[in-house]
């Protein structure tokens, strides 16, 4: 498995033949669009810089669309997505969006991404059926979502064996991964991609890696 980030939250996984992205950034967005096809496609907010599934509609590949809560089953993969809040790119007068974390079951890994979660504690659902993550996305610009601090709370909470801090390039708060990795104590590793087998996972315990676009 082979993950690399594309800015703000989009995140695509290879693994073999098989390619999936997280939050796909569309045109029109605050960030530059992504351009690559995808077999499966996963949008946490319904806001250009998240959903761009038409970015990712490309040569032979139109992506299995996931937008919402539910639970989904392709090309191996296992999908769940649980309702939360996001409080990212409000339209005006709005206070609140809709938000899906999802968790992936993919070559006996668990990635679970948060989208752009504004909530500080996951939903008793999400909780009691996510479990033993592997990999954790977790947004910490703040502006609409977790600040650094909560995420680094949440995601300590959740005891992921890996967490890849998001929403920190070309969206959210100036210097927000700084601070992030300031909560974290500064133990962190930089990689432009993370190559993952389940092996290489043995002795990891919320260990930080940022993924850098």
């Amino acid at each position: 498995m082979v993950i690399t980030h594309h800015g703000g939250q989009c995140f695509k996984v290879t693994l073999g033949d098989l390619t999936l992205v997280f939050d796909p950034i569309a045109k029109n967005a605050t960030l530059p669009a992504v351009r690559f096809g995808a077999d499966i496609a996963l949008v946490s907010r319904d806001h250009p810089d998240m959903n761009g599934i038409e970015e990712v509609t490309y040569g032979e590949k139109v992506p299995f669309a996931v937008i919402g809560p539910g639970e989904y089953e392709r090309q191996g993969a296992v999908i769940q997505g649980f309702l939360s809040k996001s409080k990212y790119g409000l339209e005006k007068g709005k206070e609140e969006a809709v938000n899906t974390v999802y968790s992936v079951e993919l070559e006996d890994m668990t990635l679970v991404h948060l989208g752009a979660l504004s909530d500080t504690e996951l939903s008793a659902e999400a909780r009691e059926s996510i479990d033993n993550i592997d990999v954790l996305f977790v947004p910490i610009g703040g502006d609409g979502v977790l600040s650094a601090a909560k995420a680094h709370e949440l995601a300590v909470s959740l005891q992921p064996k890996i967490i890849v801090p998001m929403h920190w390039s070309g969206i959210g708060a100036p210097k927000s991964l700084e601070a992030f990795l300031k909560e974290a104590g500064n133990e962190s590793e930089k990689v432009d991609k993370l190559t993952l087998k389940k092996k290489d996972l043995v002795g990891k315990d919320g260990s930080i890696l940022v993924i850098t676009p």
